[in-house]
């Protein structure tokens, strides 16, 4: 069993900055919220076992290039740059930089959840009076803020909602970089499903249907990991387990055996 390490969240914030919600101006920080959990694997040279490390080579001359000596290009074409320095980039961070301003207020549910990407959490800075005002108030009229924010080098939507007694920030993708699903080629002319198979579908989903709960899911693979990592450890042997072959089955028997199988549990 994998041991599990709740997360804790950074001392640091990762972003300082306003909340503007017309003329009132929010004092907030930003912490990171989501963690990616999982094994970390290191490339190691197959002959000694001695780990790789990674290096900033010229292409040109093949030397290593240290820190203070990068600067950023945008390719224009093969192998041409346009250069940029940290001072003129600098010179293009937007409001978002350094304030989120609020221009519109939304039901949160009427977000389609394929735009989020990651969640922060957002918290008081200094003075926490105008907080807790907007935090109420979204609590209150189940609302979200909408604006942009700008991280690191990228300015992203985002929704401001409350969440666990806290206000919680998500960034949002925008609509062009999410492709549509009907571009390809398998997704064009789709049979309508015969009526007796669609009543035996409705029959499992209904006989599946509950609350969802984050719970019930656990990281299968990385607990397994750690079961090779503990024999390793041992030295005992691993020997790989091919999973057994699914027998194919048509479709209507494999609704109607499903059903059977629900039955029993």
């Amino acid at each position: 069993m994998v041991k599990k390490i709740s997360s804790r969240i950074p001392k640091r914030p990762i972003w300082t900055g306003t909340v503007s919600m017309g003329l009132v101006n929010i004092p907030v920080k930003l912490y990171t919220m989501t963690f990616d959990k999982g094994f970390s694997f290191r490339f190691l040279h197959k002959q000694d076992g001695q780990p790789l490390k990674y290096q900033r080579v010229c292409t040109k001359d093949d030397k290593i290039i240290p820190w203070e000596d990068t600067v950023k290009g945008y390719e224009i074409s093969k192998d041409k740059f346009l250069v940029f320095t940290r001072e003129e980039l600098r010179s293009a961070e937007p409001e978002s930089s350094h304030k989120i301003r609020i221009n519109k207020f939304v039901d949160y549910l009427t977000i389609d959840p394929i735009y989020f990407q990651r969640s922060y959490i957002l918290t008081p800075d200094k003075n926490d009076d105008s907080y807790c005002l907007l935090l109420s108030a979204l609590n209150d009229m189940h609302k979200a803020g909408a604006g942009r924010i700008t991280l690191r080098t990228k300015e992203y939507p985002v929704v401001i909602y409350p969440y666990e007694g806290a206000m919680v920030l998500t960034t949002l993708r925008y609509a062009y970089e999410i492709a549509n699903p009907h571009t390809l080629e398998e997704l064009k002319d789709l049979k309508e499903p015969k009526s007796d198979e669609l009543a035996l579908a409705k029959k499992i989903v209904a006989d599946l249907s509950g609350r969802f709960s984050i719970e019930d899911y656990e990281d299968e693979y990385s607990e397994k990991v750690q079961q090779m990592i503990q024999k390793k450890l041992k030295g005992e042997k691993i020997t790989a387990e091919k999973p057994p072959k699914e027998e194919a089955r048509e479709l209507m028997v494999a609704l109607k055996e499903t059903l059977e199988q629900l039955k029993t549990k």
